[in-house]
């Protein structure tokens, strides 16, 4: 038994992976062709023509349209963008309740208060880490007007549970596919089962512009209204004859001709990034099955997980170790991305202090808030010991990850678990 690197024994990983890099000739070629055009950008932020941006813009949604079979994609700057105009678009008034995962980027929730609405967080499967149906419906009060849902990591929430109460209550869905582009949910693409969804171009995303988003929806009302938000609103209704003025506030939310002539080259890749980070996956998963009070990803029944990350669960209590020992010992020999926890959103300061616009605690504080939200630890138990104690995160959007790369990271576990009485 070779010795932990922890203790002064050789790494197994002895250099870093290869850097995932989705960028190649295409790219490069169409970008310098926009630069040589000097078209750039092409959006006016009035009714004109140029309203809907240039020619890559809409090439690129079109394209974007025709691969996720929706009605409409809408681009944006960043996912944070497009979560922002989504919640805007569906018509959210000052203190309406809208239910979200505590396991997400912290712009989920943030683009509901960015509306002076009202974030209430329901808990998550204990096996997906996608928001618990049941703790959403337990969480709907009078004043619930939206529930966004979460593909976290790579694969779907449970869609058919969530629409089915969202409409028995009445409610609107957003959903936030930011990490599983790519992923299906019974047969169709995870983000399009929602009112609206879409999927973030960040450049560490299976594919990206750099920054950037893409809303889809079937809803053309939706729609219109998400790219009027996108493109100063208000300055644009009165010529465009738009009768609904309820959050018509616009913000330049507009992703420019370079980033959307390498998106359209990116998302002809899509499909063989996916199916790569896959069989890297599935490789990984073979190889770690065997390793007591481990427990690999699990995919929903009738759906695909693309695995923007690795998401893992220690029995800290079967391996008689701590979840910090284990990563320290991983990362000693080596391997790179591995975390503890992940976050707990309504644990962040601002949500334990409701200090968000100035210092008086608006929205929270003021006539808008219709009753008093808890924010405290407690109220999102299965997320709460997943982070604390029991969650073990493999970033694998970090490298390519060939067949022997996923054979030393396999390696390292094997090695760690083969001294965990060591590690005792």
């Amino acid at each position: 038994m070779d010795t932990l690197a922890l203790l002064g024994g050789p790494q197994v990983i002895e250099a870093p992976f290869e850097r995932y890099n989705s960028m190649g000739e295409e790219e490069v070629a169409a970008a310098s062709a926009v630069v040589q055009s000097g078209v750039l950008s092409k959006f006016i932020g009035g009714w004109r023509p140029d309203f809907y941006g240039g020619p890559k813009v809409n090439e690129f949604e079109r394209q974007c349209e025709a691969y996720f079979n929706v009605r409409h994609a809408i681009t944006v700057n960043s996912w944070t963008s497009g979560l922002i105009a989504a919640v805007g678009a569906i018509g959210i008034e000052p203190g309406d309740e809208v239910i979200v995962s505590p396991w997400t980027m912290c712009a989920s929730a943030t683009a509901i208060l960015q509306w002076n609405a009202i974030p209430v967080f329901a808990d998550i499967e204990a096996e997906t880490f996608c928001l618990d149906p049941a703790s959403v419906e337990a969480n709907i009060s009078p004043y619930t007007k939206a529930i966004m849902a979460v593909d976290i990591f790579g694969q779907s929430a449970n869609m058919e549970a969530i629409m089915d109460i969202a409409r028995r209550h009445n409610l609107k869905v957003i959903c936030d596919t930011a990490q599983a582009p790519g992923a299906y949910y019974k047969g169709a693409f995870a983000g399009t089962l929602a009112d609206i969804g879409g999927y973030s171009l960040n450049y560490h995303k299976h594919i990206h512009t750099g920054e950037g988003g893409i809303l889809v929806t079937n809803d053309d009302t939706l729609a219109e209204r998400m790219r009027l938000i996108r493109n100063h609103a208000e300055g644009v209704v009165g010529a465009k004859g738009t009768n609904d003025l309820a959050n018509m506030i616009g913000f330049n939310f507009r992703l420019g001709e370079i980033e959307c002539a390498i998106g359209i080259e990116q998302l002809k890749k899509l499909s063989r990034f996916v199916e790569s980070r896959q069989a890297a996956a599935e490789r990984l998963t073979a190889g770690l099955s065997g390793l007591k009070g481990l427990r690999t990803p699990v995919v929903r029944e009738d759906a695909t997980h693309v695995y923007y990350g690795y998401p893992m669960v220690l029995d800290v209590e079967a391996l008689g170790v701590s979840r910090a020992r284990i990563i320290e010992a991983l990362r000693a020999e080596g391997l790179e991305g591995v975390a503890a926890g992940y976050v707990n959103v309504h644990l962040l300061p601002m949500y334990q202090k409701k200090i968000a616009f100035g210092n008086s605690g608006f929205p929270w504080t003021s006539d808008i808030c219709k009753r008093d939200v808890s924010y405290d630890k407690g109220i999102c138990p299965v997320a709460e010991q997943l982070h604390d104690e029991s969650f073990l995160g493999f970033e694998m959007c970090l490298h390519r990850l060939t067949d022997q790369e996923v054979d030393k990271v396999v390696a390292v576990f094997q090695k760690v678990w083969a001294n965990l009485d060591t590690l005792r």
